[in-house]
C-alpha cells in the first residue's frame, strides 16, 4: 500500500520502500537520504510511499501475546510498547550491530508465502526481517533494526527464544550480513519446531553491499554446510531472482556508475566479446585503471589481506 509524500508525513524508510531507485542509490553512497531527494525533487515529482495496513498495532499485540510463553528469560530486555528488544550492548558489540541510514528490504517470493498461507495457525520467524511492506499475524519480524513492523529487536547469533518455537523459518539475504553466520544457522536450527521448515537465501556472486556490513557471499556448497548436521536439506535451487543474469549486470552497472563520463561512455560501448580476452591484456585499460579504491573493493574479484602476530 502507497500514499503520497508529504513534507507532513514523510517517513524515510516507507520513501525508500516505495522507491526503490532511490533505495539503492542511499545504499551505493550516490544519494546521501530519501529526505534529501524528497526535500529537491520528490514532493514536486509526487513520489509517494509506503503506507503500512491500518490495525498494524493491535495485529502486532495480539501476535506478541502469543509469543510470550516462547521468549527466553535469561537474556536482558525491555519491552518498547509491545515489541521486545533483546538487543543489549553486550550482543549489540558481539554482532557488530550499529545503526545505519539503509533500509533493508526484500520482497517475499512465492515460496515465502506459501510457508506463510500453510501456517495461518502457528508462528514463522523471519529472522533479519528487514522492513516489510506487508505486516503478517503469523510471522515474527526479528530485526537489529526499530522499522515500524519490527516485532523483536535482537540479533541473530543469540536468538531470544526458546527451543522449537517457529513452525519455519525465513532467512532471505542476511547471513551474508552477519558475524557468525554458522551460530545464525545453529539457532536457526535450535528455535525449529520438529518437521518445522526453513527458506533460506544466501549470496554468491554479487558486490558488496551492507545493512551496515557484508561479511561473506557463500557457493551453494557453502550454505548446505552451514546447516550440515543441523537440519536435513530438502531442495537447493537457483530461483529466477538470482540467476546469474543478475550479477552481471549489477556488475556492469556499478563499474560504469564509479567511472568518468567520457570512461564511461567508452566501457558500455565495449562488445562483450571483448571481455572474453586474457583480463592481463585489459589491465592498463582506462576503465580498469580509472575505477576508484571503493569500487575495486565493491567490485572485487578477491582481496588480499595483511596481519602481524602481536
Amino acid at each position: 500500500m502507497v500514499e503520497p509524500a508529504t513534507a507532513a508525513t514523510f517517513r524515510e524508510a516507507d520513501y525508500l520502500a516505495a522507491n526503490p531507485d532511490l533505495d539503492l542509490a542511499v545504499r551505493e553512497g550516490r544519494l546521501a537520504s530519501g529526505r534529501a531527494h524528497f526535500d529537491k525533487h520528490g514532493l514536486r515529482q509526487g513520489r509517494r510511499q509506503s503506507r503500512l495496513p491500518e490495525g498494524l498495532e493491535p495485529m502486532r499485540a495480539e501476535k506478541l501475546a502469543r509469543l510470550a510463553p516462547l521468549m527466553r528469560d535469561d537474556l536482558p530486555h525491555r519491552r518498547l510498547g509491545a515489541k521486545y528488544d533483546y538487543l543489549s550492548d553486550d550482543l549489540r558489540a558481539l554482532s557488530g550491530a550499529e545503526d545505519s541510514p539503509n533500509v533493508s528490504q526484500n520482497a517475499y517470493d512465492g515460496h515465502v508465502q506459501e510457508l506463510i498461507a500453510t501456517n495461518p495457525d502457528g508462528l514463522i520467524l523471519d529472522c533479519g526481517a528487514g522492513r516489510r511492506d506487508r505486516y503478517y499475524a503469523n510471522v515474527v519480524n526479528l530485526e537489529i533494526a526499530d522499522y515500524d513492523t519490527t516485532d523483536v529487536l535482537g540479533i541473530g547469533e543469540v536468538l531470544p527464544f526458546r527451543d522449537a518455537s517457529f513452525d519455519g523459518v525465513i532467512s532471505i539475504a542476511v547471513l551474508e550480513h552477519v558475524r557468525d553466520p554458522f551460530a545464525c544457522a545453529r539457532e536457526i536450527a535450535r528455535v525449529l519446531k520438529p518437521g518445522g521448515k526453513l527458506i533460506c537465501a544466501v549470496p554468491f556472486l554479487q558486490p558488496l553491499h551492507g545493512y551496515p556490513h557484508h561479511y561473506y557471499n557463500m557457493t551453494g556448497e557453502g550454505l548446505r554446510n552451514l546447516f550440515s548436521g543441523h537440519l536435513a536439506v530438502d531442495h537447493q535451487y537457483v530461483p529466477a531472482s538470482l540467476l546469474p543474469i543478475w550479477s552481471l549486470t549489477w556488475i556492469v552497472q556499478s563499474w560504469a556508475a564509479g567511472l568518468p563520463p567520457d570512461v564511461r561512455k567508452r566501457f558500455l560501448s565495449r562488445r562483450l566479446s571483448d571481455f572474453t580476452a586474457d583480463p592481463l591484456s585489459l589491465l592498463q585499460e582506462p576503465y580498469v585503471t580509472q575505477l576508484s579504491d571503493q569500487k575495486n573493493l565493491e567490485l572485487a574479484s578477491g582481496t588480499y589481506l595483511f596481519a602481524h602476530k602481536e
